[in-house]
């Protein structure tokens, strides 16, 4: 299937979350968030149907203009890129449960990932090495907080581009879009948004997923759980009859059980975004100097062509980028 924007990766779901964890190169977020009551089996609950619904969130992609690249390793002193070489580590908030995207190598105990190679990148640049990491486990609800209190330098975490998110946060330019659809086992009769009327689906409690379907289908019953590996389970255990969200999560779920397809249309596009703190637009130059950098010498291609073309299918280019200052 031919997707004209799109790239992106998921990791193996691997799901140990320890929310806040400072590790180096190897290591493991998992996605959290708040409770609904109701309790369903295994980790979710039930959203009751009478729970407000969020308008449709706005996206808002625009960003800085990018800097020229240093060579790496010789940072201008007094910015944020020699602040962060000289502590000698790249803070990157992220997530483990996520195929594809980022996920730990059960063999080696390395992050990989679509994600995780962004970061890489991002790191070689300012460094020359692009080992020279540090990934912080985040949950969903923590990504925010995190580059608002400074606790991590960026969040590399299929975080989307929100126009409520910037206003708190600054955002790279977008280095991935993703399309929400759903995820059921193989022979059942969803296919269409529609076909979720009245259907258990689970999601993951604060995403625009979860108040996305809630909008599209208002009989379906939600499950609200902690990850996406958290709904792959319930999925498996017919705790739920699909799964909806960003395809390119779906497409690391989906690699995990050939018994499950993704299927139906897009409903609605999500723009990931390097999440950086609002005050370091130093920062969001030169990632974003990074980002044309790999659009440009064929790196961004070459991930997405490693990670999501044989679930998503080929793309011709990077996504376009939209600079507004």
């Amino acid at each position: 299937m031919r997707r004209l924007l799109s790239g992106i990766a998921l990791g193996t779901a691997v799901a140990l979350a320890s929310t806040g964890c400072v590790v180096s190169a190897p290591e493991a977020p998992g996605d959290a968030v708040t409770a609904y009551s109701q309790p369903v089996p295994g980790s979710g609950s039930v959203v009751p149907t009478d729970a407000p619904i969020p308008a449709e969130v706005s996206m808002c992609p625009g960003t800085l203009a990018p800097s020229g690249l240093p060579p790496a390793g010789q940072m201008v002193p007094g910015t944020t890129m020699a602040t962060i070489h000289d502590r000698g580590r790249l803070i990157v908030g992220i997530d483990i449960g996520s195929n594809l995207l980022s996920f730990r190598d059960p063999i080696t105990g390395e992050i990989k990932g679509f994600d995780a190679d962004i970061a890489h990148q991002i790191a070689a640049a300012i460094f020359g090495d692009p080992n020279r990491i540090h990934f912080r486990i985040l949950s969903t609800a923590d990504r925010q907080k995190a580059l608002e209190d400074g606790t991590v330098d960026i969040v590399v975490k299929t975080m989307s581009a929100t126009c409520d998110r910037a206003r708190t946060v600054a955002f790279s330019a977008t280095y991935f879009i993703a399309q929400q659809r759903i995820l059921a086992p193989r022979g059942a009769p969803i296919n269409t948004v529609g076909d979720l009327s009245g259907r258990r689906v689970c999601e993951v409690r604060g995403t625009t997923s979860l108040d996305r379907v809630r909008r599209l289908v208002p009989s379906a019953s939600v499950v609200a759980a902690d990850s996406w590996s958290d709904c792959l389970v319930m999925l498996q255990q017919s705790q739920v009859d699909a799964v909806s969200t960003d395809d390119a999560i779906l497409a690391g779920l989906g690699q995990q059980d050939p018994n499950l397809t993704l299927t139906g249309p897009s409903m609605g596009l999500e723009y990931y975004a390097v999440g950086i703190g609002k005050n370091r637009p130093d920062l969001v130059r030169f990632i974003n100097g990074v980002l044309l950098r790999m659009a440009f010498d064929g790196t961004w291609m070459r991930l997405y062509n490693q990670w999501f073309a044989p679930s998503l299918g080929q793309v011709w280019s990077a996504p376009a980028a939209r600079y507004e200052g």
